[in-house]
C-alpha cells in the first residue's frame, strides 16, 4: 500500500512537509509519558514521534484505510493503534496518569475536539495541534480582540494557550482552502473556578450569543446580588472581558 486516498467526508488534508512535522513533534514539551495522536494518516507525526525516547505514544484513527496504512509501514507500533472515533474514547477509562494530545486534527471536528480535551481538564494536560488558522486564533486570542468568544474563554479558564506557527495550504495534499496554524494548550494551575463551573459556561454562552449588545443587556435572564448591579462590568460587551471577571459575574449571581 504506496499512499491513503484523502476523504473529504473525514476532512483529511495530508501534511507532506517533514520539516513542519518535525516542528510540531519537537512543540510537544510533556513531562507525560502518555501520548495520544489523532487522525496520523499517514504517519507525518508518527514517523518523528517514534524518534523520542520520552514518551510511550498510542494513535487513534477512524479511517480503516489509514489503520491498514499504519499497520504495514510501521510495524514497531504494534498493539498501539487505535481503530476507533476519538470523540468516542472515554479517556478517562485509557489512562490512569496524565496524558497529551497531539495532532493535525481534522478542521470539521477541531472544535469539537477542543471540547472534549476540555471536558477531560484534569486529564490532558498538554495538547499540540495543527487547526485551521481562524480557529486557531480564536481559541489563542485575548480580551478585547475580535476573535475572542466562547471557545477562548471556556479553554482559556483552564490552559495557557500559545499561538506556535502558521502553516501555508501547499504543505498539505489535497491543499486546504485556508491557511492553518499550531497552537500549544498548557493545563494551567487552576484546579477549579471560583464560582459553578456549569453556570460559568452559561454566562459565557448567554453573552457572546448577544456579543453586540452590553452585559447589562445580555445577561438580563440572570439575577445579579443587588449591591452589584451598579459595577462598571454590565457597560461592557462580552469580548472586553478576561476569564477572571466572568467568573466575578457568576460569583455575584444569586439566582
Amino acid at each position: 500500500m504506496k499512499t491513503v486516498t484523502p476523504k473529504k467526508a473525514l476532512g483529511q488534508h495530508f501534511l507532506c512537509d517533514d520539516a513542519i512535522a518535525k516542528r510540531i513533534v519537537d512543540s510537544l514539551q510533556t513531562p507525560n509519558p502518555n501520548v495520544l495522536e489523532i487522525g496520523p494518516g499517514m504517519g507525518v507525526l508518527t514517523q518523528f514521534l517514534l524518534q523520542r525516547n520520552d514518551i510511550h505514544f498510542q494513535v487513534v484513527e477512524i479511517d480503516g484505510e489509514s489503520v491498514a496504512y499504519l499497520h504495514e509501514n510501521f510495524p514497531q507500533l504494534r498493539n498501539n493503534i487505535i481503530p476507533a472515533d476519538f470523540l468516542k474514547l472515554k479517556l478517562n477509562e485509557m489512562y490512569a496518569e496524565k496524558v497529551s494530545i497531539i495532532g493535525n486534527f481534522p478542521y470539521n471536528i477541531s472544535s469539537q475536539i477542543l471540547f472534549k480535551i476540555l471536558e477531560n481538564k484534569d486529564l490532558v494536560t498538554e495538547t499540540v495541534g495543527m487547526f485551521q488558522k481562524e480557529v486557531a486564533e480564536r481559541v489563542a486570542s485575548q480580551p478585547g480582540k475580535k476573535m475572542y468568544g466562547i471557545l477562548s474563554v471556556l479553554l482559556q479558564a483552564f490552559f495557557d494557550i500559545e499561538y506556535l506557527f502558521t502553516v501555508h495550504e501547499n504543505s498539505f495534499n489535497p491543499p486546504p482552502k485556508v491557511k492553518s496554524a499550531v497552537i500549544r494548550l498548557k493545563r494551567n494551575p487552576e484546579k477549579r473556578l471560583h464560582c459553578n463551573e456549569a453556570l460559568f459556561k452559561s454566562v459565557v454562552k448567554t453573552a457572546f450569543n448577544q456579543r453586540r449588545k452590553t452585559l447589562r443587556n445580555s445577561l438580563k435572564s440572570f439575577e445579579f446580588n443587588p449591591d452589584f448591579t451598579a459595577n462598571e462590568i454590565f457597560s461592557r460587551r462580552p469580548e472586553q472581558l478576561s476569564v477572571a471577571e466572568f467568573e466575578l459575574l457568576c460569583e455575584n449571581i444569586s439566582k
